[in-house]
């Protein structure tokens, strides 16, 4: 991983190909409990915070880091769960999208990661008509930012010059 951009984008670009039922993928910011003082965002809308749990160094200025990812997936609905309640399907298809981004990042490993592993799930209580659970993954990632970046020669990029020792 040369940044954690290079992270964030890989997951936006994994959640726009493999869950095309999200309509808003965007670094947590607890937007959720102050939806009227942020920019507006449709649903499903599924937010990402990273987290390290533990960094190893492992010489070159590379880190080996275990890190937290945290996906908030925010559901707007007055639609009733209930068993029994006549738009009740509707209602429960957030649950279905929870076990859509489980099936997309546990097990996964990308350009920027590694090892993805689901470690949580829990419903956060938003005081609102919005659905919002926690779902956390683990996963390793080599942090190469700090290293120094080397010049590479390629084949034919090195000319030998001929001399006469002769001479």
């Amino acid at each position: 991983m040369q940044n954690w951009k290079d992270l964030y984008q890989e997951h936006a670009t994994a959640v726009e190909t493999k869950l095309p039922e999200i309509e808003w993928f965007d670094l947590w910011h607890n937007q959720v409990n102050f939806l009227t003082e942020e920019h507006p965002f449709s649903t499903p809308a599924l937010f990402v915070s990273y987290r390290t749990i533990g960094i190893e160094d492992i010489g070159e200025k590379v880190q080996k880091v275990n890190l937290q990812v945290d996906f908030y997936l925010y559901y707007e609905t007055f639609l009733d769960t209930f068993q029994g309640a006549y738009n009740q399907e509707e209602a429960l298809e957030y649950l279905d999208t929870l076990t859509e981004l489980h099936r997309c990042f546990h097990g996964s490993s990308g350009e920027t990661y590694a090892e993805m592993s689901r470690t949580g799930l829990q419903p956060i209580d938003t005081g609102n008509a919005g659905n919002l659970y926690l779902t956390t993954f683990s996963c390793r990632v080599l942090d190469v930012s700090a290293a120094k970046e080397w010049d590479t020669a390629k084949p034919n990029d090195l000319k030998v010059e001929e001399f006469d020792l002769s001479s």
